[in-house]
């Protein structure tokens, strides 16, 4: 356990760079999230408030930030399915949501645990669980808006991810993500829409 000390170090102090807010400057020279109506610095404000390759940059540096500390791990452990590896998966998310460098608060975590599935590559098992759940959800079953449809991905991956994937520390992992990238959305502030869902076929 004390080998992932470092590795969790880094995840956190990863995930709490909030690309958006780098981007947003340097492709606007101001805050993106400013006049947002959830002041959430991630991709979706990227791309509204600061353009094509402002969103582009963030997203790709946003899945990054989650995915590094996990392949760094994967590579260098000598126990890859540890304990070890549950915190390494969760930290960079952790650090989005509660960023140290902006007083802990920060954004919803959703391309950063991503990354952070993806970072398990050459098993991708747990980052097309996460958005087939998603794709489901934007089309056959529709759920809207946004923040409802998120929840209920991260809350219905969650027995598909125990069902597929056979690796504990991966198990638990997600299951910390998930919980974090909830936490976040139900202590959000921002104005949340009625809850709808219609079947894709019939919409």
């Amino acid at each position: 356990m004390i080998h992932a000390v470092p590795y969790i170090l880094l995840g956190y102090l990863s995930g709490s760079l909030l690309y958006a807010k780098f981007f947003g400057f340097v492709f606007t020279k101001g805050d993106i999230t400013a006049d947002s109506p959830d002041g959430n610095p991630g991709a979706f404000n990227a791309f509204h408030n600061g353009g094509f390759w402002c969103g582009v940059l963030t997203l790709c540096f946003d899945m990054l930030k989650g995915a590094l500390p996990v392949m760094l791990y994967r590579h260098n452990a000598p126990d890859f399915a540890s304990l070890g590896l549950t915190l390494v998966m969760a930290a960079p998310v952790l650090g989005h949501t509660h960023s140290v460098f902006h007083h802990f608060r920060g954004g919803k975590g959703i391309a950063v645990s991503f990354g952070c599935l993806l970072g398990l590559a050459p098993d991708l098992r747990p980052a097309l669980i996460l958005a087939a759940v998603f794709i489901l959800f934007s089309t056959l079953i529709k759920i809207t808006p946004h923040y409802h449809r998120t929840l209920a991905a991260y809350i219905a991956a969650l027995p598909v991810m125990f069902k597929v994937v056979r690796v504990s520390a991966v198990r638990l992992g997600y299951l910390l993500i998930a919980l974090t990238v909830v936490m976040k959305l139900l202590g959000s502030k921002e104005e949340k829409e009625a809850f709808e869902v219609k079947i894709g076929w019939k919409s």
